[in-house]
This record gives C-alpha cells, structure tokens and sequence, in this order.
C-alpha cells in the first residue's frame, strides 16, 4: 500500500548526506517511525544505502526516499546535514538547503564553528548543530549546540527530535568534545601503527582493549564505525593543528582509504560487515589437543593479584597451593581469600555452594617446595625483575618437568624469568587483569621459545576459568598498557596548557565514546604511582616518544599525591 505525502501525519525528516553519521540517522529516524528524504551526490552511497535498506524497509519502500535532488527536501520537517567537516562544502549545502526548505536545520560539525555556519547559511535562526563523537545508535548519546542566533522553534525541533530518535541528551562542549577527539583519535591511531607493525592481530588488539579498559568496543571496530576516511581527515586536521606526530594518520590508515576500504559503511575495514551494517565475526578456531592439562595450581605470592588468581583457580575447582614468605603472610592470604569469596557470594558472582567447595581447595604453603608437584606454577611476586629472576631460577629446579611455568608480570621481560629456568620452552606469560575474580581478560605472553603445548596448555586452562585470552609478543606492555599509557601520559600533558577542566575533559569521554571513566578519573584508580612506574618502564624499553612520562604526573607522586588510595588525586586533591 503506498501512503499519501500529502496525508500522512508522520514526521518527514530530510539527511543531506550519507556517510557513516547520515546512514546512521537514517536508521535511527526509519526505527523512529518517519518518513526520510536522503540526498546525496554520490550515486554510489546512494546505491549502498539502498542496497542495505531493502531488508529493512521490506513491505513500505514509500517510507525511505534516496535522491541526488536537494529539492525533494521541500516539504520536509527537520533535516539533519551529515556531509564532510570542510566549511565550503558545509556552507553550500545549508545555502542550497535553506532555498527550497524553511525547516530547522542540524549541523553535525565535530570541528566548525556552528555559529560561523549558521551565519553563512543565510537564515542563522534555523541553524543548531548536534555535537556527539561517535555516530550514534540506538539510545547512542548527543548534545545540542544551537548558537545565541537559534530561534527557540528551532530549538525546540531539536530537543524533539533527540527524544522521538531515542537518543540521550547529555552534555560534552565545544573545549572538551575537541580535547577527547584528540585524545582517543591518537590513541586509535596508535593500535593501527600497532597492528601494522605485528604486534598483535586485529581480533586480540580489540579484544584485549574492551575487556581489560571496560570499553564499549575495540579501537579498530571504533574506527570502522567513525569511518576510516572521516578518522584519517580528523587526525589529518589535528596534525596540522598541532603538529603531534601521534597524529599523523597511521600509514595502514592511509592504505586502507586510498583502496576505498573506509568501515562499515563500505562493508570492509579492519572488520567486514554484513549488507545491514552488522559486524561479521570470524570462523570458529581450531584449538588444538591439549597436551599439558592442569589440575593443580600453584600461586606464588601473597598479595592481592596472587590472592585473586588463587580465588579464582579454587572456584573452578582447581587444588590450589599459596606459597607465601612466611606463616603469618600465609594465614593472612588465606583469611583475606575468604572474605573475598564471601563478598562474590552476598554480589551474586558465585553461589554459597561454590565457595564452601574451594575453600578447602585452598592450602597455604612457605616454600618453593611444596609447589613441586602442580601442574601448573604461577608467579605473582614484586614486579622486580631481579626478584622473578631468582624465582624462577629455582622453579626451573624444583617444578616437575612436565609443569607449566607462568608469569603474571605486566610490563616486565618474560624471556629472561625463561631463560632463569634452564627450561625456557616451559615457561609462558599469563597476565591476568586485577582483579582477577571479575575481569575476563589474560594477556598470554608467547617468548620465541614458549612450546606449542605450554602454549596451548596454558590458553586451555584460562578458558575453563572463564577467561577470554589475546595473544602478546613478549613486549614491554604486551597489548593493554602500550596502548593506554600513552593516552593517559597525553591527557596529564593537557594539564599544562591553561584553562583544561579536569573533570569537562573526563564527562566528555564518557559521555562522547561510552568509556566508563576519563582519563583522569583511571589514572586516580590505577593509583599515580603505579601509572607513573608503569610509564617509566614502558619508556625504558620501548624508547618511544609518546610513551615518555607525563612530566605533572612525576611532580604530583613526588608530592604524595598517589590518587584514590590516599584521597590526594587529579579528581580528589582539594575537591
């Protein structure tokens, strides 16, 4: 049945532009129950766009109209401009768009002044922008930006608007929404120089940053949704901007858009999409047989990523031996463990079965010694080199040849614990993520020595614990930290320029790219202290520019400012 234009009491929304942002409001208006005009010049997106609308607008193609015509937006409500963030482009299209249409107006400029287009469109009370800074989805989040020419009608079509489209309204500004876009664009630059280096593949780089920072999705997943030619011109325009090197589009980035690969909305990125946009997982993977299974563990140390990892091997039911340095320690681990299962009991994470059934899977040891005889070892001592060194000089010894020998050690050379054994194909990195009971991740570290069936055995093990494991060349930081440090350090350094509002700069990520805390509010999590030792680390043995520590961060640890732990932080000091 075709409706009548003329009859029809649904609001006609116009999208001049169908790139990555306008297809998504597209979506996001067709779900919302209106009628759309899409325009565009390009009869390939226009085709695209089609070609993935046809499964969802089966039964009511009236409802989507797609035309090179800017004159069929006559008649509509609202429109929504959605084409590139150059100011020639932006203001030929409001022209054009205010001659046949005296509808409100949406710009969705992430880098232009809204109130120079809303001037130079000819009719600034009609123009408003809508400021977000990933093209949103369902129930995805926006700010309005109307200029002081908006008229209120105009706003009020836009306020209306955000809520029929079920978007959150939230607040990000001009001055935070441009530092997060610095911020997170470097940081997705550098996991493609990082994936184009082989450090890592594409699945484990995404991977390991969704689960181990919390985020809503993998930096290059992100940058296929964003758009790879829209990322490429924003770190473009940084660059020249600012002249950071780390935004200097990743050779791969530029690769990818030269050969017409631009992310979702071309079907292929760094991922492929199906013909609605939907990401296409890989096969299935072939695990091989596993040659080295572990039924008892041993946990070397007494602290809390000792105690966590012994939490969370007893629960799968693994007998498990905590090896402190002394009686008191031990004991003390032991109760610490308890109280630790019986808060996971009163959060729902595991039943009051489960916790009466590890508890006598735990057994506390003083030696090296009583280690023997487990089929796996794990050290989760000091992160000192030369203190793992000696470790594993008398693991190499004292664990029965067939054990598996693993480090947990976040930053430090697996290699050399390998190399301290005398039996380095023994020996494999597991670095679990604190805290260990509640975070999915294990970075599994291979050395060019590691076995296949060490390897295997290892990776077995962690999924049945209910981990998600990445694969990690032994590099200083492995996959986690060499990405998010630098993105920390870059976020302190904005500190030194006046007039940075902490916690505007920490709203805007959140509430720009979902991530559940800013930057700032992390690093008081991680505790400065440990950042700053990590960041030295990294920098020592990586010998990388944006991995050099944050001069304000070394000032603020020497003045005892250590973050949450102590009440002295970015977000805590005097506040």
């Amino acid at each position: 049945m075709t409706t009548d234009p003329t009859t029809d009491p649904r609001p006609l929304t116009g999208i001049v532009g169908l790139g990555t942002v306008g297809e998504a409001f597209l979506r996001l208006a067709h779900q919302a129950g209106h009628r759309i005009v899409a325009v565009d010049t390009d009869l390939d997106a226009l085709a695209r766009v089609g070609d993935r609308l046809k499964a969802v607008t089966a039964g009511e193609a009236e409802s989507v109209v797609l035309t090179d015509d800017v004159a069929a937006l006559a008649d509509a409500t609202v429109v929504i401009e959605a084409v590139s963030d150059d100011l020639a482009v932006k203001t030929d299209v409001l022209r054009r768009v205010g001659e046949v249409s005296q509808a409100p107006v949406l710009t969705t400029t992430s880098a232009l002044s809204v109130a120079h287009l809303a001037i130079a469109s000819g009719r600034p009370e009609m123009v408003s922008g809508l400021r977000f800074l990933v093209p949103p989805g369902p129930g995805g989040t926006v700010e309005p930006a109307p200029t002081a020419l908006t008229s209120p009608s105009t706003t009020s079509a836009v306020d209306s608007l955000i809520a029929e489209l079920g978007l959150t309204r939230v607040e990000i500004g001009a001055g935070p929404a441009a530092d997060a876009t610095a911020l997170v664009m470097a940081y997705l630059n550098q996991s493609v120089a990082f994936l184009d280096a082989g450090h890592s593949t594409r699945d484990d780089i995404d991977t390991a940053m969704r689960l181990g920072c919390g985020l809503p999705t993998g930096p290059l997943q992100l940058l296929d949704t964003i758009g790879l030619d829209t990322a490429h011109a924003t770190l473009t325009g940084l660059h020249r901007r600012t002249g950071d090197a780390s935004l200097t589009p990743a050779p791969m980035l530029t690769r990818l858009v030269d050969s017409g690969r631009l992310g979702r909305k071309t079907g292929e990125g760094f991922h492929t999409y199906d013909s609605e946009g939907r990401h296409t997982p890989d096969g299935p993977v072939d695990h091989p047989t596993v040659r080295r299974p572990v039924r008892t563990v041993a946990v070397l140390g007494s602290g809390v990523m000792a105690r966590g990892i012994a939490e969370v091997t007893a629960t799968a039911g693994h007998p498990t031996v905590l090896v402190a340095r002394g009686p008191e320690k031990a004991e003390a681990a032991l109760a610490a463990l308890s109280e630790s299962l019986t808060r996971a009991v009163r959060r729902g994470r595991i039943t009051p079965e489960q916790k009466a059934a590890a508890l006598p899977l735990l057994t506390p040891a003083t030696d090296v010694e009583a280690a023997a005889d487990c089929d796996l070892i794990v050290e989760a001592v000091a992160e000192d080199l030369d203190v793992k060194r000696l470790l594993f000089t008398r693991l190499g010894t004292t664990a029965k040849p067939e054990a598996i020998l693993a480090t947990t050690t976040s930053s430090l050379s697996v290699t050399v614990c390998a190399e301290a054994t005398g039996r380095p194909a023994d020996v494999v990195g597991m670095h679990f993520f604190n805290p260990a009971p509640v975070l999915r991740l294990v970075e599994l570290v291979r050395t060019e020595t590691t076995s296949d069936d060490v390897f295997d055995g290892a990776r077995a093990f962690a999924a049945g614990l209910g981990k998600t494991t990445v694969t990690c060349p032994d590099r200083a930081g492995f996959i986690v930290n060499c990405l998010l440090f630098p993105y920390l350090g870059a976020a302190v350094d904005l500190l030194q320029r006046p007039g940075t509002d902490i916690d505007a700069t920490d709203a805007a990520i959140q509430n720009g790219y979902g991530y559940p805390m800013g930057p700032f509010a992390l690093l008081d999590t991680i505790g400065l202290d440990v950042a700053l030792a990590i960041q030295h680390r990294l920098y020592d043995q990586l010998a990388q520019p944006e991995q050099k520590p944050a001069l304000l961060l070394e000032g603020l640890v020497a003045g005892g400012a250590l973050g949450r732990k102590n009440g002295k932080g970015f977000r805590t000091a005097g506040r």
